[in-house]
C-alpha cells in the first residue's frame, strides 16, 4: 500500500531503525531518535544502491515522490542518480573555489609581502568594499567586461573616479593571475579601455613660496602638541622623506654621532641616506630621551611600548589645527617645497636633488647610482638647506631666484 501523510506523522520511533515502504523504491527511514529519512533504492549495472532524498516534513511525501521519479528517469536514461549527484557536488565545490574573490585573495596574498604594509592595506580593504559584494562569488572565468564595468561605475557614481581607476587596474592584476594559473582565458578589463573618464592629473599640495613657507616653519615651531608630534613635524621639512618613512622611522637606523639615517626606501626596496643636518640631529637628541628606547623614532600614542609607529594621520592632524589646510600643504609637500627650492632659489644640481629624494638617477649607461652617489655632496646640500630654512622662519631677506651660490 502507497504511504499517507498520516501514516507519517503517525509513525514512532522504535528501539531499531525501521521501514516505511511507498511504490516504485521509495521508503521512509524511521531512526530510534526520530528521524525520518526518504531513501529511493534502485538497481544500477546490476547493484543495488540507495539515494538519500531529505527528511520529513522537510521533505513532503509528494516531494519524495518527483525526487524519486527524476531519479527514475536518469535510471532508464543509463544515468546513475547518485553518481550525477557526487558529479554535481565537485562542481559546485570547483566554481566556489575558482570564484572571483578565492582566485583574489590567493593573488594578494602571494604578492602582498612585496608591499608596503598601508599600500596592502588599501588594496584589499578596495577589493572588500568595492568589488567583493558584487561579484566576488562569481567563477571569475565566467566574468564579463559588461559586469565588470557596472561594478566601477557603482564607484564612479560616488564621485571617486581616481578609486574607479584602481580598483579596474587591480581586477586587472587579478584577471591576468587567473589566466597564468589556469582559472581564466582571457583579462577581460582589456575591453574596458577607455570606458571610465579618465582622472585629472593632481599633485600633492605644496607650499613652494619662500615667504610662505617661512610662515608655516613659524607656525610649526608654534605648535603645542605633543613632543613627538611636535618633532615629526620639525624634522619633516628638514628631511623631505616620504611620510611614511619619517613616521616608520626606527633609531636602529639613525647614527647621530654621523649624522646619517639610513634605511630601505618602501616604495623601490632600494637602500638610502639621508645625511642629518646640525638642526636635525638636535631634533632627535631632545626626542630620544622619551622614545630612544623603544623601536620607532616617532611612536604610535596609542601604544606606550613603542612598538607600533605614529599614525599616517597624526602629522596632518597637527597642521589642520595649525590652520594649514589641505589644498595648501600635504604631508607629501614638504618633498615638492624642497625640490623646487633647492633647485629654483639655492641653484643646487637637479640630479644631487633627485637623490636626495631617492628617485631613480642613473648614470651615462643607464646604471642606477648606489645610495653613496654625492654623499658629500648631499651632506653639504642638506646643510645648506637647513640653515636657508631657520633663515625663512626668521624672516630674513628671501635669495633671489636664479641665485646660484651652491651646488654649481
Amino acid at each position: 500500500m502507497p504511504l499517507t501523510d498520516t501514516a507519517i506523522r503517525k509513525a514512532k520511533p522504535k528501539d531499531k531503525q525501521y521501514k516505511l515502504f511507498d511504490e516504485r523504491g521509495l521508503f521512509l527511514l524511521i531512526t530510534p531518535k526520530g528521524g525520518k529519512w526518504w531513501r529511493f533504492k534502485y538497481r544500477f549495472d546490476g547493484k543495488e544502491k540507495l539515494l538519500s532524498l531529505g527528511t520529513y516534513p522537510d521533505v513532503s511525501l509528494k516531494d519524495a515522490r518527483e525526487r524519486r521519479d527524476e531519479a527514475r528517469k536518469q535510471v532508464a536514461a543509463g544515468v546513475d542518480p547518485g553518481e550525477h549527484r557526487k558529479a554535481r557536488k565537485a562542481a559546485k565545490v570547483a566554481k566556489q573555489a575558482n570564484s572571483f574573490e578565492v582566485v583574489a585573495r590567493e593573488w594578494y596574498a602571494k604578492h602582498s609581502p612585496n608591499w608596503s604594509a598601508s599600500h596592502g592595506d588599501r588594496i584589499i580593504r578596495r577589493l572588500e568594499r568595492d568589488i567583493f559584494p558584487w561579484i566576488g562569488d562569481k567563477p571569475i572565468a565566467e566574468i564579463t567586461a559588461p559586469q565588470l564595468l557596472e561594478v566601477v561605475r557603482r564607484i564612479e557614481k560616488r564621485g571617486a573616479l581616481e578609486t574607479a581607476h584602481r580598483a579596474l587596474g587591480n581586477c586587472g592584476q587579478i584577471f591576468r593571475y587567473a589566466v597564468a594559473t589556469g582559472r581564466a582565458e582571457r583579462d577581460p578589463t582589456g575591453d574596458l579601455k577607455g570606458a571610465l573618464p579618465p582622472v585629472k592629473g593632481t599633485h600633492f599640495a605644496a607650499v613652494t613660496d619662500p615667504k610662505k613657507v617661512g610662515g608655516m616653519l613659524r607656525a610649526i615651531d608654534a605648535y603645542e602638541g605633543t613632543l613627538i608630534v611636535r618633532c615629526a613635524l620639525r624634522l619633516a621639512p628638514l628631511v623631505f622623506v616620504r611620510p611614511r618613512e619619517l613616521r616608520h622611522a626606527e633609531w636602529e637606523d639613525i647614527d647621530l654621532d654621523a649624522a646619517e639615517w639610513r634605511y630601505t626606501v618602501s616604495k623601490t626596496k632600494t637602500q638610502h641616506i639621508v645625511p642629518l643636518s646640525r638642526q636635525a640631529v638636535e631634533i632627535l637628541q631632545e626626542l630620544h630621551p622619551l622614545t630612544g628606547r623603544g623601536r620607532y623614532v616617532f611612536p604610535s600614542a596609542r601604544n606606550p611600548k613603542g612598538d607600533r609607529p605614529m599614525s599616517d594621520n597624526a602629522i596632518l592632524s597637527a597642521m589642520r589645527r595649525m590652520g594649514i589646510e589641505k589644498d595648501e600643504m600635504s604631508g607629501h609637500g614638504f618633498r615638492a617645497m624642497a625640490r623646487t627650492i633647492l633647485d629654483e632659489v639655492l641653484g643646487f644640481r637637479p640630479d644631487y636633488i633627485e637623490h636626495q629624494l631617492a628617485h631613480a638617477v642613473r648614470d651615462p649607461n643607464g646604471r642606477a647610482y648606489n645610495r653613496t652617489a654625492h654623499l658629500p655632496e648631499r651632506r653639504k646640500m642638506m646643510q645648506d638647506w637647513a640653515d636657508y630654512l631657520d633663515k625663512l622662519k626668521a624672516g630674513a631677506e628671501i635669495v633671489p631666484i636664479n641665485h646660484k651660490s651652491a651646488g654649481s
